[in-house]
């Protein structure tokens, strides 16, 4: 196996099918709410944060990277007055095989004997300034766990990996929470989005921040006239391509036949997982999933 970079592309889209729907899971943000957060506010985050157990909300929005650390204070507050992160993640650990029976009936089942090579390649990577995965790659599920949904555990590790990744290379780039939603613009399709700025401003940021992002962006070459350049779309799309370079080694322990399992049996209930996130949250939402290039990287 030579390209491992477009493997890893397409595991990495595989990924955000089978985890993102989490984030506006009715059910889920039900039982979140029952554990005392007022009308469920926040579980969009929530449960990511939750891995890291109690920590700084500066710390947290570090992790986070792309949203506004405002939001992810408040939500932090919120469900830090009423709960604990431990029942937080019993929420979502809970939330697994009945959504995905919901959505892709049978892609548990499918799913379960690439518990243990997914595993494999979630412990073959070290730790370092991979805050996200370290911290749900510490809580692993018990030995009585489905083994579906175990598989689904070890996918979310291997997800936050490449969102790791990426965050740490925008960092060593001096990209910030602002500049980084503006140039994902470049990876979806803007008729659908209807502007460059949807992304950065649905991480919480406001006029004041999204001009200073566009300014730093013009400054660096990647915009013009507060429109992402030619520069700016070679920029970003040769960023998601270091991010795949620099994900590459754990999938590669997980093995190209387990890895080519693990996106052939997914893939085939992409457009359930779209209309899920749809239905739960509204179009545009989730935009990892909705990436223009997505077809022809995945056929390369």
């Amino acid at each position: 196996m030579d390209d491992w970079k477009t493997l890893t592309a397409r595991a990495g889209a595989s990924g955000h099918d089978l985890v993102g729907w989490m984030m506006w899971d009715p059910p889920a943000i039900a039982a979140y709410e029952a554990l005392g957060v007022p009308n469920g506010t926040g579980w969009v985050v929530a449960w990511r944060l939750a891995s890291l157990g109690d920590v700084q909300p500066q710390a947290a929005a570090a992790t986070t990277y792309s949203i506004n650390p405002d939001v992810i204070a408040a939500v932090i507050g919120l469900y830090g007055a009423a709960t604990d992160t431990d029942s937080i993640l019993a929420v979502r650990d809970a939330a697994i095989e009945p959504g995905l029976a919901d959505i892709a009936p049978g892609l548990l089942d499918e799913l379960a004997d690439l518990a243990e090579p997914l595993w494999r390649g979630v412990d073959a990577v070290h730790f370092g300034a991979r805050p996200l995965f370290a911290a749900n790659r510490s809580r692993r599920p018990s030995d009585d766990t489905h083994p579906g949904v175990s598989a689904w555990l070890a996918a979310n590790c291997l997800r936050e990996l490449r969102g790791d990744n990426h965050w740490a290379l925008c960092a060593s780039l001096d990209l910030d929470d602002v500049e980084v939603g503006l140039l994902h613009s470049v990876m979806v399709d803007i008729e659908e989005y209807g502007s460059e700025e949807w992304i950065a401003r649905s991480r919480g940021n406001d006029d004041a921040s999204i001009e200073r992002g566009w300014d730093r962006l013009e400054a660096k070459g990647f915009a013009t006239g507060r429109a992402i350049s030619d520069e700016g779309r070679r920029f970003r799309l040769d960023l998601e391509d270091r991010t795949d370079v620099l994900t590459a080694p754990a999938w590669r322990a997980v093995g190209e036949q387990a890895t080519t399992r693990f996106c052939d049996a997914i893939e085939p209930h992409h457009d359930a997982f779209v209309a899920r996130i749809d239905a739960t949250a509204g179009p545009r939402w989730m935009p990892a999933v909705r990436t223009t290039t997505r077809a022809s990287r995945s056929a390369n």
